[in-house]
């Protein structure tokens, strides 16, 4: 049962105890709405609890720092190191 399956028994819970005022003989509709309630906030917090474990925290990558040289040497034809 996911977290919506979770959230729907909160809800119906919540709708057959404060929201109803069905009598039915040999069920208590508000103690059914109560056990509803309880149960989904039990999935809710198992849930989360499995979600939390199951996400993967990667640790922080130090960023590469590349050094250059100031010193550019470069044989283009036209400044090939000799002269000018």
């Amino acid at each position: 049962m996911g977290l919506g399956g979770c959230i729907i028994l909160i809800a119906v819970g919540a709708i057959l105890t404060f929201a109803t005022d069905w009598d039915m003989q040999g069920v208590n509709l508000d103690l059914v709405g109560v056990i509803f309630m309880i149960v989904g906030l039990i999935g809710v917090a198992t849930f989360s609890s499995i979600a939390r474990r199951r996400r993967v925290v990667m640790p922080p990558t130090t960023p590469v720092v590349e050094e250059r040289s100031h010193h550019h040497h470069t044989q283009d034809g036209y400044n090939n190191g000799y002269g000018s």
